[in-house]
């Protein structure tokens, strides 16, 4: 690994009026899942707004968020390359699943057959074989959460964002749908910032925990 590569959090400080929210120094190697952890109001989900380049202008924030050496401040949203996993999939529903992944994917694969190639391939790589021309309302909520990642990664992310992604799912679902999230983390070689109140997601991502609530890490 260079000294660029990964996700850069240098001396990032982020403020909402007087009230310092957090104060984060760190860098998330590829491959690696870094989790922010902490109570409702305590900056989380404005950490992730912030390096997802939509930050509320009611926060002020210093510091700079670099990824593989890209200063991303300034950057408007689609020219970070950085991905983004939320609570719902977010699936369009007047499109099929084909039509939400070939929407998502990289217009740097040309070729209807190939385009199409390549979004049944994420689709086998999530284990929805099959799928493309599914209706995203017949979808299970693992099934569209699978979705929602295999869009996500065929726009071919340089990081990514996971805020909450697992939390509506069932017991059984969010361990399997969160192994994939984590086993594709390393397999792809880009850092990921999760946000969650759950220790047992933050545990299984396998990487630093970031505590905000209790002002420690591990």
């Amino acid at each position: 690994m260079t000294p660029d590569e990964g996700l850069r959090l240098d001396a990032v400080e982020i403020s909402l009026g007087t009230r310092r929210l957090l104060t984060l120094d760190r860098l998330v190697p590829p491959g690696q899942t870094l989790s922010v952890m902490g109570p409702s109001g305590s900056g989380k989900s404005t950490l992730f707004a912030l390096i997802a380049g939509f930050l509320d202008p009611a926060f002020t924030a210093t510091g700079r968020a670099l990824l593989n050496g890209r200063d991303l401040t300034g950057l408007p949203p689609e020219r970070r390359r950085v991905g983004l996993l939320f609570q719902d999939a977010l699936l369009y529903p007047h499109m099929s699943v084909g039509g939400n992944l070939l929407f998502g994917l990289s217009a740097q694969v040309t070729g209807r057959s190939r385009r199409r190639a390549a979004a049944e391939a994420m689709l086998e790589r999530v284990g929805l074989p099959g799928h493309l021309d599914r209706d995203p309302a017949t979808l299970s909520g693992g099934q569209a959460a699978r979705v929602a990642l295999a869009r996500t990664l065929l726009a071919d992310p340089e990081a990514l964002l996971l805020d909450e992604p697992f939390s509506r799912l069932d017991t059984d679902l969010r361990q399997t749908v969160r192994q994939l999230v984590f086993d594709l983390v390393a397999e792809r070689q880009i850092p990921a910032l999760l946000v969650t109140h759950d220790r047992a997601d933050a545990e299984a991502a396998g990487g630093p925990i970031v505590d905000l609530g209790a002002g420690a890490t591990s």
